[in-house]
């Protein structure tokens, strides 16, 4: 995952896991300003409320496909 992808995915989603923020806060000294920028703006998002700090769940389809797997 990108930081880009990242950001994309907790805009979408409302959420951002805290092993997104740890990989996120290792990444921090290779960001391009761009990159710097949109995790600012997470940053003020979280502090806002907008986004939350938690857990993802799978959408319905990609939980029924997983099960499926592990039966098979």
């Amino acid at each position: 995952m990108t930081a880009g992808e990242l950001f994309l995915e907790s805009l979408s989603s409302g959420v951002i896991t805290q092993a997104e923020i740890v990989w996120l806060l290792s990444q921090q000294d290779r960001l391009t300003r761009a990159e710097q920028a949109a995790m600012q703006r997470l940053g003020r998002l979280l502090d806002q409320g907008q986004i939350q700090l938690g857990c993802r769940v799978a959408p319905l389809g990609r939980r029924r496909r997983s099960a499926m797997a592990r039966t098979a």
